[in-house]
Order: structure tokens, then C-alpha cells, then sequence
């Protein structure tokens, strides 16, 4: 947590140019489901993510924030939600998922204080420990609560991954502008933006 030293968690949120989310969690509510899909290997698995948070990151595009997803998990499921939201960053299949942070930053060019992470649960600690603003969800793990600068008054899957780009974007003083941004957008016939 902050110490006298630290900075508040709304002084990090200004530096932020990057939020990175956790899924399994954060955008869904957690509960993997999984489907045989016949004669094939590999099961199928659904998931659940809500509105909010895609009209979140729509919001954040809008302020010129990135987004990204990094989970350890791979899932056809998160590949569309996320190419559908045309988020910049997009890794599946990462049991340590600092490497990742790693190598978006070099892709970036951003430094750890321009990055946010949400998370829920321990996997996301070494991301979070060293992030420029560590968020956790409502219902996140006491440990990832603990390092948090932010917790989001709401749980993964309910509004969380809202919570953090509003969060961000407030701090910047930018989420009002952003939002008539994004309704301006809404009621021209192209616009790509969707929750």
C-alpha cells in the first residue's frame, strides 16, 4: 500500500497511458465453463463479460488510453471480445504474465508508471507489485488487495474493468469530455465504438 513517500493512487492514475486487464476475474466474473465440442480435443469455452466495461474501454480509447488483456488462459472467446474492442494488446497462454509487461512496454514504448493492471488473484501479484497503478476488483484476493493503490467499488464481471478506466480517465480530468466524445460518436452511422 502507499506509504507518506508514495504517491495517491489518483497522482499514479495522471501518469497511466496503458490499462492492462486481467480476464478470468476482471472482465468475467471468474466461473470457467468449459464445453466438449464433440470429437475434437479441445473443449470450447464460453465467457461473460459485460457491457460496462466494453463501453469502458471504448471511453479510454476515446482519451487516448490504451488497453490490453493479459491472461493465463487461452480462450477464442477473449480473442473476439478484445478484437472487438479493438484492444492494442493481446496476450493469451501466460502463466507469468511480467514477461508480457515486458514486452508490451518495448512495443509501447512506455515506462512501468504509465502502466495500470487489474486484477484479481495471486498470478497477478508480480504484475501489480511493480505496475505504475495497481487496481483490484471488489472481490479480489486479500494478498492483490493489499498491494492495490485503487479496488473498484465493483466485482470482476459486474462493472470492474469499468470502474478502472473511469477511475483513470477522472484522474486525467478528461472522463466527461470522453464521454460526450463517445455519444457524438454513438450517433454517427460508422462509428465502430460498441459495448
Amino acid at each position: 500500500m502507499n506509504s507518506a513517500m508514495d504517491f495517491t493512487a489518483a497522482e499514479r492514475a495522471r501518469r497511466v497511458r496503458l490499462i492492462l486487464f486481467d480476464v478470468d476475474g476482471v472482465l468475467t466474473d471468474g466461473k470457467i465453463w468449459t464445453l466438449p465440442l464433440g470429437s475434437t480435443d479441445k473443449p470450447f469455452e464460453p465467457k461473460g463479460f459485460h457491457a460496462h466495461d466494453g463501453i469502458g474501454i471504448s471511453l479510454a480509447r476515446i482519451g487516448g488510453i490504451h488497453c490490453g488483456v493479459i491472461t493465463k488462459r487461452t480462450s477464442e472467446a477473449v480473442a473476439l471480445r478484445a478484437r472487438a474492442l479493438r484492444m492494442e494488446y493481446v496476450y493469451m497462454g501466460q502463466d507469468y504474465k511480467i514477461q508480457a509487461v515486458r514486452e508490451i512496454m518495448q512495443r509501447g514504448s512506455l515506462t512501468l508508471d504509465q502502466i495500470a493492471y487489474v486484477g484479481d488473484d495471486v498470478i497477478d501479484l508480480p504484475v501489480m507489485r511493480v505496475c505504475g497503478l495497481a487496481i483490484a476488483v471488489a472481490n479480489a484476493r486479500d494478498q492483490v488487495k493489499a498491494v492495490a493503490h485503487y479496488i473498484t467499488p465493483n466485482a470482476g464481471g459486474q462493472g470492474a474493468g469499468r470502474d478502472a478506466v473511469d477511475f483513470v480517465l477522472q484522474a486525467h480530468g478528461i472522463l466527461d469530455q470522453c464521454i460526450e466524445e463517445y455519444l457524438d460518436e454513438r450517433n454517427a452511422p460508422s462509428a465502430p465504438h460498441g459495448a
